[in-house]
């Protein structure tokens, strides 16, 4: 089985890559306004970044390129998701509009089938003239959408969706007597590129090199691509979708050992919002999908072991640290094509991540912490260089800016606003707040499967409100309401304790819930 490794780390050589292009459908719809030479973008999706990074004032991580990369641009300390879970996070960014606009709201649904005339940000870009290119996680995985790119690649050699690659020979077997398993049985469970796409266990950390895993062997084909874009001098946006530190939480064993896995803290609040509904907090399922997970406690009765908690975290740790240096790698190259004063580079994560607060792991909730992402904006066009914002920002605000910064017109159907300004002058005054959703039912309990509810959630500078309503899967929108949840940042940040019973905070949560309605428009 090691042979497997032996061959991913082919890839170096990248004789065998496929590349799936798509002429332009449209004419260009709109001319750059300025003469003046139009800025490049580098695209960094990371999946499962929650800002825990230092250049976010966490210690105990190890993230020195992204560090670097903030110094060098603005970091937005309360950027939000518009729903905490991948494909309608990145569908929602990438089309510039929220989760009911599109109504995509699970990882399974194709929001062309809902909008079939929207228009991308790459494909915007890629209609004023861009050579738009996406490598790796842009889209959500299985969703790609062809008409973004000019190019859209895929290394051969790994799943066609590589969020579970594995190079220890332990997980290597376990995943062939998977797989012949499933051949014994009549049964296919082949991906679209004929590669197998199964999970063994969820942490792994075997002395590898870097391309041993897609993370790795992505960046160094897009170095390669970076330099013939160089040569062409013409603009391009270039995505670089990172899948780690998704589970599972698979590195080089180099990254593991930046870590004394005893130095890492745990989360202070395992347990669940006190007074709060008890189907508010997604659980552990994800996690459970994994072969060394399947007997854990459930998250609704205990905390996981504290040797459990700080292996898990210590994968995610290593994952985190991995992606960084594969960022590096892209920054430095950036750098040595003099690409660096006309490049704008903007780093964002799909949405937040829970490592055992509210005794819960993985994403899917309405809390802060799932819905709190990374969002970093670097590079050319950047006038704030090193400092940090604190204003309300979103995710859908990202499409708006772009187009601004490479002097594009804005499209009018847009549901963000552009958060250029910042750029300049961080402490502006700015949005009064942020919104995002989340609709339950798929995971959880038998008994909370058995009906969907959408958490609606508004972010002010002290609070963050949430309403859940019974939700009517064939009319696609919201029924009876059910509760609410109320937090106040001031006095509990990690959203510990709901205040919506109290009679004394009505006045706040009607003025919360005029909010709510002003911006999904009941």
């Amino acid at each position: 089985m090691l042979k497997r490794v032996a061959y991913l780390s082919m890839i170096l050589t990248f004789s065998v890559f496929c590349t799936f292009s798509c002429a332009d459908e449209k004419k260009e719809l709109t001319a750059s306004k300025s003469t003046s030479p139009r800025p490049n973008i580098l695209f960094i999706p990371v999946d499962d970044l929650r800002p825990e990074l230092g250049a976010y004032g966490n210690t105990s991580i190890k993230t020195p390129n992204i560090d670097a990369l903030a110094k060098d641009g603005v970091v937005f300390t309360r950027a939000y998701c518009q729903q905490a879970v991948c494909n309608p996070s990145r569908a929602s960014l990438l089309t510039g509009l929220r989760p009911d606009a599109i109504q995509v709201w699970d990882l399974a649904t194709k929001f062309r089938n809902n909008v079939p005339d929207v228009v991308t940000l790459p494909q915007y870009f890629k209609q004023n003239g861009y050579t738009t290119i996406g490598i790796g996680k842009t889209f959500h995985n299985d969703i790609p959408d062809y008409l973004s790119w000019t190019e859209r690649l895929h290394l051969k050699g790994f799943p066609y969706d590589p969020d579970a690659v594995y190079a220890d020979d332990v997980n290597l077997k376990l995943l062939e007597a998977k797989k012949q398993e499933i051949i014994a049985q009549g049964k296919n469970r082949i991906d679209p590129l004929g590669e197998w796409y199964l999970k063994a266990n969820a942490t792994e950390g075997p002395d590898v090199e870097d391309d041993a895993y897609y993370d790795g062997a992505q960046t160094t084909y897009a170095i390669k691509r970076l330099q013939k874009l160089a040569a062409t001098k013409e603009p391009f946006f270039l995505s670089v979708g990172y899948y780690k530190p998704h589970l599972p939480f698979n590195a080089p064993k180099k990254y593991w050992d930046l870590y004394d896995r005893d130095s890492i803290p745990l989360a202070t609040n395992q347990y669940p919002p006190i007074d709060s509904p008890d189907f508010t907090v997604h659980g552990d399922q994800e996690l459970r999908n994994y072969d060394d997970s399947h007997d854990l406690p459930l998250s609704s009765e205990k905390p996981w072991s504290e040797d459990k908690q700080r292996e898990v975290k210590h994968g995610y740790y290593a994952s985190v640290s991995y992606t960084d240096a594969q960022i590096g790698k892209l920054i430095d190259e950036l750098k040595r094509l003099d690409l660096m004063d006309n490049t704008i580079i903007v780093l964002w994560g799909d949405h937040g991540y829970k490592l055992g607060e509210h005794n819960s792991w993985s994403k899917m909730s309405n809390y802060d912490i799932d819905a709190h992402v990374p969002m970093i904006m670097s590079g050319a066009k950047i006038k704030a260089k090193g400092r940090k914002t604190n204003a309300l920002t979103e995710l859908v605000d990202i499409y708006p800016s772009l187009c601004e910064m490479a002097g594009l017109a804005i499209p009018e159907n847009l549901q963000g606003t552009s958060f250029v300004p910042l750029l300049e002058n961080p402490n502006a005054k700015w949005k009064e707040a942020a919104y995002s959703q989340y609709l339950l039912g798929r995971f959880g309990t038998a008994e909370t499967r058995k009906k969907e509810r959408m958490g609606y959630s508004v972010r002010t500078d002290k609070y963050r409100y949430i309403e859940w309503y019974d939700w009517d899967k064939d009319l696609k929108k919201r029924g009876d309401y059910i509760a609410s949840e109320l937090f106040d940042h001031d006095t509990d940040p990690q959203e510990n304790q709901n205040l919506a019973n109290i009679q004394d905070n009505s006045n706040t949560i009607k003025e919360l819930s005029k909010l709510l309605d002003k911006n999904f428009k009941h």
